[in-house]
């Protein structure tokens, strides 16, 4: 049987906040449920470079009857994204063992800095859009967005050979959100049915000329008289987020750590204590990198 020891306690109370950390985390994100994430448990430190692969473009070739293969030298494409983002939230816990006592307690601390992370990591991903050079931008900024933007949006994307099969994204903010669902053919039962419906009474626009559409506060406007939002249409292998390990502290340093790892993405949570306060610090970081894998994937959508 196991002996109940202060250490033994220490380490399950690191991992209870590190199994409420990363649920609440994936939770509060939008882009970051969307786009490509490679994540690998091994350690990691900034600056470090991941070399993530581009899966290469092969033809078909018509063989006639008697004749011979065409042998295809495909090359492997690679992205190589930088972890150049460490990224923490810390918070003090007076009373340790009242929280293990009231687990909602935990939550009430633990979400400030969980909401924290995810709002670094959805302005790093949707400010990549600059990145996006292959296709033209479409829509005016300072514009109110039109059917005719989204339409134009999801026919460059065809153009540039993305696969059907392929789920295609819309992230814009709040207000091009609200223009989208306003847009009559969309917003009506009696042109849009049951989708319409859900526009008008939910507030939901749900899918639109064959994207899936959310919205973000956290969508990049620059400008000041107009202001240009910069929305994003995208597939999902047009952004990685690359996500790695970051080390255990050093043994006797007072310092427990845990990782929070789920759905290719992980966070270190560490618990140390704070003599000059008399309480538990509780820092929660992650290392992370993010960029363009297919350039061709995503284009920029401005209103």
């Amino acid at each position: 049987m196991a002996i109940l020891t202060s250490a033994n306690v220490a380490t399950a109370i690191v991992k209870l906040v590190a199994a409420d950390a990363l649920p609440a985390l994936l939770g509060n994100l939008v882009m970051g449920n969307l786009v490509n994430r490679d994540y690998e448990p091994v350690l990691a430190q900034t600056g470090d470079t991941v070399n993530v692969p581009i899966p290469p473009t092969l033809v078909a070739n018509n063989i006639a009857e008697g004749g011979t293969v065409q042998t295809q030298n495909p090359n492997l494409g690679n992205a190589q994204i930088v972890l150049n983002t460490h990224v923490e939230a810390t918070f003090q816990i007076p009373d340790v063992t009242k929280v293990l006592a009231v687990p909602d307690l935990l939550k009430l601390y633990m979400q400030p800095a969980v909401v924290a992370i995810a709002e670094r990591i959805e302005s790093d991903l949707l400010g990549l859009y600059p990145s996006f050079t292959a296709n033209t931008p479409v829509g005016t900024g300072g514009t109110p967005i039109t059917e005719a933007v989204v339409d134009a949006a999801e026919s460059t994307l065809f153009q540039a050979q993305m696969p059907s099969s392929a789920a295609k994204y819309l992230v814009v903010d709040s207000v091009t959100y609200s223009t989208l669902r306003q847009i009559p053919r969309f917003s009506e039962f009696q042109t849009a049915g049951e989708a319409g419906l859900r526009a008008l009474i939910d507030g939901a626009v749900g899918k639109m000329k064959d994207f899936y559409i959310f919205r973000s506060q956290f969508v990049t406007k620059t400008g000041s008289s107009p202001v240009t939002t910069h929305n994003l249409a995208f597939g999902r292998d047009a952004v990685g987020l690359v996500v790695r390990r970051l080390p255990q502290p050093l043994p006797g340093t007072g310092a427990i750590a845990e990782y929070a790892e789920l759905g290719n993405f992980g966070m270190r949570v560490t618990m140390s204590y704070q003599p000059n306060t008399l309480a538990q610090q509780f820092t929660v970081d992650a290392l992370y990198g993010a960029g363009v894998l297919r350039n061709a994937f995503g284009v920029q959508v401005n209103s």
